[in-house]
């Protein structure tokens, strides 16, 4: 996932700085955040084992983290418009190391809640990383190719995606999955050493990650970046008035849909594969690198497809083949279950970003106050995992996919007609 930059122009300053260097520095910010977010179908059914959770218990990760983003996006541009991107971005990697570093003593705890409490921290950080980078990437050298650079940048988020579960699966997962009849035959002494065992996995692999940020964040303290600004437009547009275009308020509701449905395909996708077919987990964790593979393979053949196809119309097809797939998945008790379900990824790689163009289009003033809006519906991702979870514990994780196959549904509408331009007018007008 990556934000987008808002309608406000953004210019460079004539400061002295390597823009090179700086491009540099701001695009591994890109790979940061995707490996640390593409790590949560992983920690999942990690800590479902190593703290003993119900499915509804383990997508409360999902919540923690989702709710970070919702809770922290606009202090995160408050502290950017006041203090500079450059700061901004220092204190979002310092967060993101603090999360991360806690890691080591929720492990030794095995307190769930403090694993929940280190990924907000993360989450919050990763909030202000993605404030500042996609319009500091567009600034950082020719105008004329500004686009390419934020679209090389973004490769980097899907060089994350794809490697975050490969190396999760290898160096979190145990691979030891002991059946409920097992673990209650072990003596106490017994449980608690596996337990113990299972979640210390974790610790190794987040303090690197955290010693990683801090040596990306003192980089940003002592070179000094090109200063950016953005220009001031005063505007009347309120939440109210930005509301009345309809294909916004449906955009809104589309993106936090997708949001909600992308979220429960992945965090759910090793689990399912154990439930369906038997796989290993560390087996699945590979599988689901490869569909993030496909994810960013996707965002290429969706591009090229919009010569041909409007992009409205090419986001309808796109969410009927995901519902179709999610169909085949809870209804087939093959493999080809668990192929059908590493398919949607590729099906997804255009959604947020075709909801998002759609549903800033001819806003006007509003914009603005409506690109935040479609930002902050990314909340979805900690509503549906839980509806999820629940479902999941009172019948099975198949039956449970029916979340994220009705979520597509509504994805589908907003490309049929919800993306219709149309403002509402009322009396008071």
């Amino acid at each position: 996932m990556a934000s987008v930059p808002s309608s406000t122009t953004v210019k460079a300053s004539n400061s002295t700085g390597s823009y090179a260097l700086a491009f540099a520095l701001v695009t591994s910010l890109f790979f940061l955040w995707a490996f640390v977010h593409n790590l949560e179908p992983i920690l999942i059914p990690h800590l479902k084992k190593a703290c003993q959770l119900t499915d509804l218990q383990s997508s409360l990760i999902d919540s923690a983290v989702y709710l970070g983003y919702f809770i922290m996006a606009l202090p995160a541009g408050f502290v950017m418009k006041k203090y500079g991107y450059q700061r901004g971005i220092i204190i979002g990697l310092i967060m993101y190391a603090v999360g991360a570093f806690l890691f080591v003593p929720a492990a030794d705890t095995r307190l769930y809640t403090f694993f929940l409490g280190a990924l907000f921290i993360i989450a919050s950080g990763c909030a202000f990383l993605e404030t500042a980078a996609n319009p500091y990437v567009t600034v950082l050298g020719n105008p004329e190719t500004a686009t390419t650079r934020l679209n090389f940048s973004q490769s980097f988020n899907g060089l994350g995606a794809f490697l975050a579960p490969v190396l999760g699966g290898k160096f979190i997962l145990s691979g030891i999955e002991h059946s409920e009849a097992e673990l209650a035959a072990m003596s106490p002494e017994a449980l608690d050493s596996y337990l113990q065992y299972e979640a210390s996995q974790v610790k190794l692999p987040y303090l690197i990650i955290g010693i990683v940020v801090v040596a990306v964040a003192v980089l940003f303290m002592l070179i000094k970046l090109p200063s950016i600004s953005e220009s001031q437009q005063k505007t009347k547009s309120s939440i109210q008035s930005a509301l009345r275009h309809r294909h916004l308020k449906w955009g809104v509701i589309a993106q936090f849909f997708y949001i909600g449905a992308q979220v429960c395909v992945t965090s759910f996708f090793i689990r399912f594969a154990k439930f369906t077919s038997d796989i290993p987990e560390k087996d699945a964790a590979e599988w689901l690198g490869w569909a993030m593979l496909f994810f960013m393979i996707g965002r290429f053949v969706g591009t090229y497809l919009t010569r041909f196809i409007s992009a409205n119309k090419l986001l309808t097809i796109y969410s009927l083949i995901s519902a179709f797939l999610l169909f085949i998945a809870m209804t087939v008790d093959s493999e080809i279950a668990v192929w059908a379900i590493f398919a949607v990824p590729f099906f997804e790689s255009i959604m947020f970003a075709t909801i998002f163009s759609l549903g800033i289009d001819k806003l006007g003033e509003d914009t603005e106050l409506g690109s935040s809006l479609l930002v902050m519906a990314i909340a979805g991702g900690a509503l549906f995992p839980v509806l999820m979870g629940y479902i999941s514990d009172q019948s099975n994780i198949k039956i449970a996919y029916i979340v994220p196959l009705l979520c597509f549904f509504v994805v589908a509408y907003f490309g049929w007609k919800g993306y219709q331009p149309e403002v509402q007018t009322n009396s008071a007008d």
